[in-house]
């Protein structure tokens, strides 16, 4: 349950502050690369002996216009074969303070299924209320 306020404003709440990814899991990521790339004209690179195709779609960040932010898009071959009516598909939030956030998802009673720190960013799992698995990521600065 989220705290209680007494008097005044609410506290305000910490937000997700873009997307870092859009991340396909794919019966055939191989041909499911080519297709992106002969239709949406995105040059793909290949990681992982082929196993996954991505590429950055890089910007500036609002509010400090020195700083350059990306948001991946990928293709990964997925490890089990995926049936046509559900196939797998998550996006990665982009947080400033996952640790902060975190606790703000926990207090609204959000169950957090796992947290991982990489050399990279610090990430976690939830899941919407359908199921749908959401990827929170905080870069390193």
């Amino acid at each position: 349950m989220p705290k209680k306020q007494t008097g005044g404003k609410p506290p305000k709440r910490i937000s997700i502050d873009g997307i870092g990814g859009v991340f396909i899991s794919s019966n055939d990521a191989k041909a499911l690369s080519n297709w992106y790339a002969q239709h949406f004209g995105l040059t793909l690179e290949t990681y992982e002996d082929g196993k996954v195709y991505g590429m950055e779609f890089k910007h500036r960040r609002l509010g400090d216009s020195s700083k350059v932010d990306s948001t991946v898009f990928s293709i990964s071959q997925s490890k089990i074969t995926l049936p046509a009516e559900r196939h797998e598909f998550v996006v990665n939030y982009r947080v400033h303070d996952l640790a902060a956030f975190l606790e703000q998802l926990k207090a609204d009673g959000i169950t957090i299924d796992k947290t991982e720190d990489a050399e990279y960013g610090r990430f976690a799992w939830i899941r919407d209320p359908e199921g749908n698995k959401i990827e929170l990521y905080q870069p390193i600065e």
